[in-house]
């Protein structure tokens, strides 16, 4: 794992939260369903600690366990959306935004006149009714940015905190799932109200599921291991990258020569700083996020390992404001930057 990060690793420096606590959730980002127990004998504490901690993390860092579905995987379209607003409607747009389930995170930026919007809609009419129905309709948006997401990088089921380094290799072995054989990645109909319960709380227990879905227990755990073993979820860690003392995250619209698109993409990965990058299509064929402590750092990033990367030709840095929803539902009105797992 470590050979193929960056040499530098992210620093935590919170006031709220400990190593212990950065293990945690380093752990959970592994094995989102994995018990106190288990969580307590990898980390080598007791189950009663790692349930105390793990409340605490939840109701001081913003943190949430759901599952996500992989729309790379799954062959769904992706698009992230640059929405510049008329002054003092941003606010009013990005929550209405929210309310959709093809949004899958969304942020202000721009000093509160601009909506960035990842959207995964599901059907070729979804994606129509948004673009080119409802948006364009929308007097108070005056300008509509689309880029289509084309590939990831980094981002989605590889998150950002494994750039913490805090856990070792046997850890990591130890915290995960179960191999089995890997399935065609699919959700059909009548997955949709288990992952729809695991959307909700992906640590739901599988007598929870059972009383969603309405099937056994043993047919819930079976189904459950396929749609992650397939890649058609993951189940995923939300939190607030400040509470670890990342306040500051932007945006990055990058331009790279097509000659070296693939490898600054590569490069970009590797970056501890950036939590995701995708190549797309649209004004600009690189997006990423990137999280730092301070503005200071920020801009040492741009300056330095950005800058010095052969072959980009442009960047523009865009930073948040606020997040209005991460993952799969609206986030409370907050400062700071969106959750480091704002991707696809």
């Amino acid at each position: 794992m470590t050979t193929e990060l960056h040499a530098q690793a992210p620093a935590l420096e919170s006031d709220t939260f400990d190593l212990l606590d950065l293990r945690i959730l380093c752990a959970l980002e592994v094995n989102g369903r994995a018990s106190f127990s288990r969580l307590g004998g990898v980390l080598g504490v007791s189950d009663q600690t790692v349930a105390r901690r793990y409340r605490r993390l939840c109701a001081e860092g913003d943190l949430r366990v759901v599952a996500v579905r992989d729309a790379e995987r799954l062959g769904h379209d992706q698009w992230m959306l640059r929405l510049r607003c008329v002054p003092d409607t941003a606010h009013t747009i990005a929550d209405a935004l929210a309310k959709r389930p093809d949004t899958s995170w969304i942020a202000l930026a721009s000093g509160g006149t601009e909506v960035i919007c990842g959207t995964r809609p599901r059907t070729p009419g979804d994606r129509d009714d948004l673009l080119l129905g409802k948006l364009p309709r929308t007097p108070s948006v005056v300008e509509i940015r689309a880029h289509q997401l084309l590939h990831r990088f980094f981002g989605g089921p590889d998150g950002w905190l494994r750039k913490f380094r805090a856990l070792t290799d046997d850890q990591i072995a130890a915290l995960r799932p179960a191999p089995r054989p890997a399935a065609p990645a699919g959700i059909g109909p009548e997955d949709e109200p288990l992952v729809a319960a695991l959307e909700r709380d992906g640590r739901a227990s599988l007598p929870e599921l059972q009383r969603a879905t309405g099937r056994s227990e043993s047919a819930v755990k079976r189904r459950l291991s396929s749609l992650v073993a397939s890649g058609a979820i993951y189940i995923d860690v939300e939190y607030a990258p400040e509470s670890l003392g990342h306040r500051v995250g932007a945006a990055l619209w990058i331009t790279a020569a097509p000659a070296a698109l693939h490898r600054v993409g590569q490069a970009l990965a590797r970056h501890p700083e950036i939590a995701h990058v995708t190549a797309t299509a649209g004004p600009s064929n690189l997006m990423a996020t990137v999280v730092t402590r301070s503005t200071a750092d920020l801009y040492a990033y741009l300056s330095g390992p950005l800058g010095a990367l052969e072959g980009v030709q442009h960047v523009e840095a865009t930073p948040y404001l606020r997040r209005v929803k991460q993952l799969t539902y609206p986030r409370a009105r907050r400062a700071g930057p969106p959750s480091a797992r704002s991707r696809s």
